[in-house]
Parts: structure tokens; sequence; C-alpha cells
């Protein structure tokens, strides 16, 4: 598998490469993206085989039967999480933002509240926000390199407004892996307080060595009342483009709910998507994400080494995703010069991390799933930006 070879994004409408100037100030033709997550290598050649096909059929016709698809999903499930997903639960999406404001829509109501768990993914807040609802903060406490659960906090700082919980498991932009104990915690949590849980999963299948990632259903198959499962082929295999996404709803309750909200909005996932997220959870695509996955584990490697040797700043050891989450808190500086310097300095394009909630300040979220040498180029920017340091 080549994951090496360079390969030209600008101008191809890449919110990653053509947005970085406009919203970073880095431009992209001396630039380093490592800010928006997706990845700067082709798909898996399965997928684009798949794509080739149809293009060659030449019909884009209307569509009807998913049923394969849906079977598909679930042997992935099954065979790469040991998750025996039944097809009959499966619901796509416009993608996993779309499932997100599909089910505030569905269960919230305006001035509703939604529980989140920061450092996270800002798409939550602002997905919550957008809906006009509105965000209750339980922050994640850091133990080191790791972070925990305090939800004796959390209590706290509930106000009886919240209806639902959106998670983040792998956590992003952490990379944690949460254990069977976390998550039997947190549908403790939500049953207490009566709210839906909504697990995002998207980053679960790029977990390393050594990690065991579990899904929420089978950790807490008794939570299944409340539990709304997001899933999707689109980190996994980049093709985010496409915008779909499962939510995998085991109750028949709670299906009926979004089914009917769905059909309202006459909503059916594009054939060309379904041809290729089939093409992916195949055999041939388990091994192209086998691959990756030991492509990104060097990455890894190398960006933590490179950047790690700066004095002052910790890139936290990730068990999941492709995003470094780097703390510079123990340079001195404040936001303004460590942003300053990774822009101007480094030319790089990073997300930062006071937009990840609270816990994110004078953090930065860098994207390493990219050609190996991008990150040891961005890893000598890094160095030579912050030489002072030295």
């Amino acid at each position: 598998m080549d994951f090496n070879t360079p390969l030209d994004r600008r101008g191809t409408h890449s919110s990653k490469w053509d947005l970085m100037e406009r919203l970073f100030g880095v431009s992209p033709d001396d630039g380093l993206p490592m800010w928006t997550a997706d990845s700067d290598y082709p798909t898996a050649p399965c997928v684009i085989d798949a794509v080739r096909r149809a293009a060659e059929h030449g019909v884009f016709g209307y569509s009807w039967d998913h049923e394969d698809y849906k079977n598909t999903v679930a042997w992935w499930m099954n065979n790469r999480h040991s998750w025996p997903v039944k097809p009959a639960w499966i619901l796509t999406s416009q993608g996993l933002g779309n499932a997100i404001a599909l089910c505030l829509d569905v269960w919230t109501e305006p001035g509703d509240a939604a529980v989140v768990f920061p450092p996270v993914y800002h798409e939550f807040r602002a997905k919550v926000e957008k809906a006009g609802r509105v965000v209750t903060e339980c922050p994640l406490v850091r133990d080191g390199d790791r972070y925990e659960l305090d939800l004796d906090d959390a209590e706290s700082r509930l106000t009886g407004r919240e209806k639902i919980l959106i998670w983040c498991s792998p956590q992003n932009p952490s990379g944690r892996v949460w254990t069977k104990d976390d998550l039997i915690s947190i549908a403790e949590f939500a049953e207490r307080h009566d709210l839906l849980i909504v697990s995002d999963e998207v980053h679960h299948d790029l977990v390393y060595p050594g990690n065991d990632f579990v899904p929420f259903d089978i950790a807490v198959p008794e939570a299944r009342h409340r539990l709304v499962t997001l899933t999707a082929a689109s980190k996994t295999f980049n093709i985010a483009g496409q915008r779909t996404g499962n939510m995998i709803i085991p109750d028949d309750g709670l299906r009926r709910k979004m089914a009917k909200r769905l059909a309202s909005l006459d909503y059916k996932p594009t054939c060309l998507s379904v041809d290729m997220i089939q093409a992916a959870y195949s055999p041939e695509g388990a091994k192209w994400v086998d691959a990756q996955v030991a492509h990104l584990n060097e990455n890894r490697a190398i960006f933590d080494a490179g950047i790690n040797a700066i004095p002052g700043v910790r890139s936290l050891p990730l068990q999941a995703t492709f995003l470094a989450w780097v703390d510079f808190s123990g340079t001195g500086m404040d936001e303004e010069e460590v942003a300053r310097r990774i822009r101007d300095d480094a030319k790089i394009a990073v997300s930062p991390g006071n937009g990840f909630g609270s816990g994110g300040a004078l953090f930065q979220r860098f994207n390493f799933a990219t050609q190996r040498h991008v990150v040891q180029e961005a890893v000598a920017r890094m160095q030579n930006a912050f030489a002072d340091l030295q």
C-alpha cells in the first residue's frame, strides 16, 4: 500500500487545502495543512475501482434498494469490532455532523441543553448552538498524559435542562480509547438524568496496537433504550466528501422516531456513496485499513519524538485517531504567541485548542494523516519555530 506518494490537492475544492489561507493565513503554496480531519493520500484501491465501475456504467439514476448496503455495514461491525449489528438497526444520514443535528432535532426542543465532555470535537458545540440548544460542559480531568471522567463534578454542572449527551469514542482530540468501565459509568450517569446518549464512534477503525476499542452498545447493552451510535467510513477511508453516515439504533421506538423524521425530509443516500462504502467495507478494504494504521503509527512516532524534543512542548500519546493533541503550556508563552509561531514561522495550519472547549487552552491539534515526508517537514519547521527554547 502506498501512502507516501505526493498528491497535489490544491484547487480541488478541498476545504483542508483551499480554505487554509482564508481561515489561518497560511498559503497553500508553501504551507502545510494539518488542521481538518481528512487524510492526504488516496482512498483504498477497492473504493477507487468501485467509482471507476460506476463511471464506466455511466448511469446515475434513482436508486431504491439499499439492503445490501446495510448488510455490508453489519458485516464490517461484526468482523472488525465484534459487534453483531442487525441490518434493520441501521439508518443513514448525510454524514455524522448531519446525524448529530438530526438527533438534536428529533429528541430535544429549543432551549434544551446537551451535555459534552471537553476538550472535545468542536463541532459538537457548533451543532448544539446552531440548533438553538444550550451546551452544558462537563470537563474531562487530565491525569498526566491521560484524560479521565469526573462525574461528581459533572453532576454539579447540570441545570435540569439537559436532554441529550453527545459522547466521543475514541475521543477527539485526545485520542483516548475509553474502557468498558468508562462506558458503564457514562451509561449510569445518563440513566440517572434521563439523557439520550449519542455516541460518535467515527474514529473506531483507527486504533493503535495495544489498545482495544469497545463499541458503546457492546459495553452497555442494557442502555439500548437510550442509545444512538454514529459510525461512518468517512475518516477510515478518506471519503468524508460523500456525506454518508450511519445511525445504528437497536431500540425499535427510537429508531421509528428517527426513521419518521428522515422520511419527512425525503432523505436517502446517494447511489455512488453506497457503492464506495460497500467496496470499502470488504476484506480488501480491511487489509488497506491495517496498512494505513501501520503507516499512521509510524507517522505518530516520528511526530511525537520530534515535537517532544522541543522544551516545554508535549504531544500526548495517542491510543487512536490521526490527530495529535499538543500541549504548549510548558513554554511559558501565551496562546497568541504559540499560534503566531506555528502560523508565521512554521507555516502550518492547525486546529486551535481553545475551539475544543474547557481544557483546550494552550493546546493545538495536528493532523498527521499524510505522507511521511510531510510529517518530517512539519517536525523540522516546528523545531525551527521554537528554536530559542532549545
